[in-house]
């Protein structure tokens, strides 16, 4: 029949072995920096593989990890799927709650658990949730006193794997990965990813100006325990990219001592990691003078954020979008053939776009009633997308699945987003954290991020709050950067906001606070801020404020 092989992740390790072979992976782990070549990792992942095999893994097992971004995390994101198991990531910033759910909801046959995280991993431990674990492997040469059992160490574990493993023929619909949701409304959903899933995302990722090559080095700072990492870990082994791995809980010290030491090229990660970049490097000037793109996502980018990379460090910094359910990355903010030589503030807005949709995406945007509204920067709708990597079902949850995808396919994202003729996206609000006021809509988001581009301002979160008139105004939280005169910056902020969006979109209510808290994934917690900060005081406020005040 017409067609080669199935697409699996077998060929892109083939290619890194057998063409990059003496690429490198550098990898920051507990023990300090480690580093081998992709003719070492290849032969690692059969050893593991082999391991795994003799173990009693078989086709379909889940093996789960729970650990940061390091050599041992990376050698399963091949060996498992290779097997022909599913490699299940947990989130290790989940509550202990939730990551019982995930070990039960899963059935992880085998937990890999990140020398550091042990300890976290023991406090969740339960004996009903984790009844069908066989076996923990802490990822180094050693074990901590634990009472995690059975227990042993990776270097152990994988000592007798055979190096010239043949790995067996693996179907393309086959569970690769899973990820679960990071249920901020409820328990976490599981998004399983197949083969030809996570194939197809990862050719996406080598197309473009922000495309992987050969001859880049990628610092993987998203994290490895969600997302899988954004595919970053598959996409740059397919490329032959280098491989820069920041290990356990990096701070921006140490992403910052990666870039300069290993001449990293590009990256990605959310908004907070690329503000503490940019702290750092305006107190302690390191050189950062090889990083050409930063990816950013997880949520909406600040133009502020993109103008002060370029301005200060000469990267440009682009947005990106996707979520758990499209495994994840659907859009990218890069040029258009008649976007090549903007500047300025034409470039900036263009890379404060959530992006254009990737080869191989189809979206909609559509209305209340169900009916696409046009492309023309105005009209809002939510986004619906379908795709060979976005999901069609969840796991193990079937009126989750019908409520999210459609009969014909397309994932309902929940997002709410204008599309430009161009096909550019920008991503206004989720439909939860829409403010309506007097029956309009104000994107929480935008004004957010208007307030972040205050020179006064380190972060802000907008939610909406119950009004009796107006049904809900728009309340402000905001971390001030530095010392600040509270009252004069509040009035500042409602009148920058007021120069780009129309009075009855300021916050009534604009509340300092130390810190914006945050989910397990590192964007703003809303759902946390409307619990537990939005107070009788703070609604009277609101309540006394007439719009635009």
């Amino acid at each position: 029949m017409p067609g080669g092989a199935d697409m699996t992740l077998r060929q892109f390790l083939w290619r890194a072995e057998n063409v990059f072979g003496d690429r490198e992976v550098v990898s920051r782990t507990h023990r300090g920096i480690e580093r081998y070549t992709y003719d070492e990792y290849a032969d690692r992942v059969r050893k593991l593989a082999s391991a795994l095999d003799e173990f009693g893994v078989q086709t379909g097992d889940r093996v789960a990890t729970f650990a940061w971004n390091h050599h041992w995390h990376l050698e399963m994101y091949y060996g498992v799927p290779c097997l022909g198991a599913q490699l299940h990531m947990i989130n290790i910033l989940l509550p202990d709650t939730h990551v019982q759910h995930l070990v039960s909801d899963a059935e992880d046959k085998l937990v890999f658990v990140d020398a550091t995280m042990v300890d976290k991993l023991e406090g969740a431990y339960d004996a009903d949730a984790f009844e069908s674990v066989e076996q923990f492997v802490v990822m180094g040469d050693q074990v901590p006193d634990t009472t995690l059992a059975p227990i042993t160490d990776y270097e152990s574990f994988v000592e007798s794997g055979d190096p010239d493993f043949t790995f067996p023929d693996v179907d393309e619909e086959q569970p690769a990965g899973m990820c679960y949701t990071s249920g901020t409304t409820g328990m976490p959903k599981g998004v399983e990813y197949t083969h030809k899933m996570y194939w197809a995302h990862t050719m996406s990722l080598l197309t473009g100006e922000l495309g992987l090559r050969n001859t880049d080095v990628e610092l993987t700072i998203v994290p490895m325990f969600h997302v899988s990492g954004w595919g970053r870990p598959f996409a740059t082994i397919a490329s032959g990219a280098k491989t820069v791995l920041p290990g356990p809980n990096p701070e921006p010290a140490d992403i910052a001592s990666l870039v300069e030491n290993e001449g990293v090229t590009k990256s990605a990660g959310v908004p907070t990691v690329w503000r503490g970049l940019l702290q750092y490097a305006r107190e302690a000037d390191p050189d950062l003078s090889s990083l050409e793109f930063a990816l950013c996502g997880g949520a909406a980018t600040p133009k502020g954020l993109i103008r002060a990379y370029r301005d200060e460090l000469g990267v440009e910094l682009a947005s990106g979008y996707g979520m758990t359910e499209t495994t994840p990355v659907t859009h990218v903010s890069e040029h258009r053939p008649e976007t090549r030589d903007y500047e300025g503030e034409d470039l900036l807005e263009l890379r404060a776009h959530a992006g254009l949709p990737a080869p191989g995406v189809e979206m909609r945007v559509v209305g209340d009633d169900g009916e696409e509204v046009p492309w023309d920067g105005e009209s809002l709708g939510e986004l619906l997308m379908r795709g060979p990597w976005v999901t069609q079902e969840y796991f193990n949850a079937p009126e989750k699945t019908r409520e999210a995808v459609t009969e014909d396919g397309w994932l309902r994202t929940g997002d709410i987003v204008r599309a430009q003729e161009n096909g550019y996206v920008d991503v206004v609000d989720r439909v939860d954290d829409l403010v309506k006021s007097g029956g309009e809509w104000i994107s929480s988001v935008e004004v957010e991020n208007r307030i972040m581009g205050h020179e006064d301002v380190a972060e802000a979160a907008v939610i909406p709050v119950e009004h009796p008139q107006w049904d809900e105004r728009p309340a402000a939280f905001v971390v001030p950067d530095g010392d600040v005169d509270e009252s004069q910056l509040r009035e500042e902020l409602q009148a920058h906001v007021t120069e780009t969006y129309p009075d009855w979109w300021s916050p009534d209510a604009v509340r300092f606070i130390d810190e914006i808290p945050k989910g397990s994934t590192g964007k703003f917690s809303k759902v946390t801020l409307k619990d537990e900060y939005v107070d009788d005081s703070l609604r009277e406020r609101v309540e006394e404020a007439a719009p635009g005040e």
